[in-house]
């Protein structure tokens, strides 16, 4: 039981880790300004100074400027366009397709601070010792594990859009995935081994006592029964 006990508390600490990789992911620019999901090196670079587009959840800032070397940042919004903004600042060209699916798939980025809600549901959960609690809390995980999916593969296949187009283009810029996707991607491993662990070790839980139980039940059918004096 100790040992259940133990892998247990690991399972509700790898939600704890998924609850603050999805934060950090969430908070990117124009949150924090330097963390973002993708970073753009524009072609101004010289070896005193460079700028940056940084791309994050809701927003985005043109890092280091040119002009004054300050940052400037979006507003905090749902859904902007990255490849007007790419466009706008370094002429990169896109098809209207990228433009327009590059736009929609930055709303889905809404579900980042929703699997960060779920995950840290799922981690109070697991800190309950019940058998139910913790039944709960593997589903609860194995949910936040599908929300962090979708989100992950939509901001990959959003900002490949953005990279290939920027690094193809020629005009001396170039774009890199950034902290904010790792993060996304270590949650998704982490919501998911924190379900398996949570869930397997409910499971173990309940089939030890299952067995305790049954061995009291025996050893007391077996007992004999105490024969009375007859003085």
């Amino acid at each position: 039981m100790a040992v259940t006990g133990f892998f247990h508390h690991i399972g509700t600490f790898l939600l704890l880790a998924t609850t603050v990789l999805l934060i950090i992911t969430t908070i990117s620019a124009p949150v924090v300004n330097d963390i973002g999901l993708l970073k753009v090196t524009l072609s101004n670079a010289t070896s005193n100074h460079y700028s940056q587009v940084s791309f994050g959840t809701f927003g985005y800032c043109y890092l280091n400027t040119a002009d004054n070397g300050r940052d400037y940042c979006s507003h905090s919004h749902v859904g902007y366009r990255p490849a007007n903004i790419m466009t706008s600042i370094e002429d990169t060209t896109f098809s209207k397709t990228s433009r327009d699916a590059t736009h929609v798939l930055t709303r889905v980025m809404i579900l980042h601070p929703i699997a960060t809600g779920i995950a840290f549901i799922a981690f109070v959960l697991a800190l309950g010792s019940g058998f139910f609690g913790s039944l709960l809390a593997a589903f609860t995980s194995l949910l936040a594990f599908i929300v962090t999916l979708v989100a992950l593969i939509c901001d990959f296949v959003l900002f490949a859009i953005i990279r290939d187009n920027v690094n193809d283009d020629g005009a001396g810029s170039h774009a890199s995935y950034s902290v904010g996707i790792w993060t996304i991607l270590a949650a998704a491993i982490t919501s998911l081994l924190g379900a398996a662990v949570v869930l397997l070790t409910c499971c173990s839980a309940r089939l030890h006592k299952r067995r305790r139980d049954s061995a009291v039940v025996k050893s007391d059918y077996g007992a004999p029964a105490r024969k009375r004096r007859w003085f």
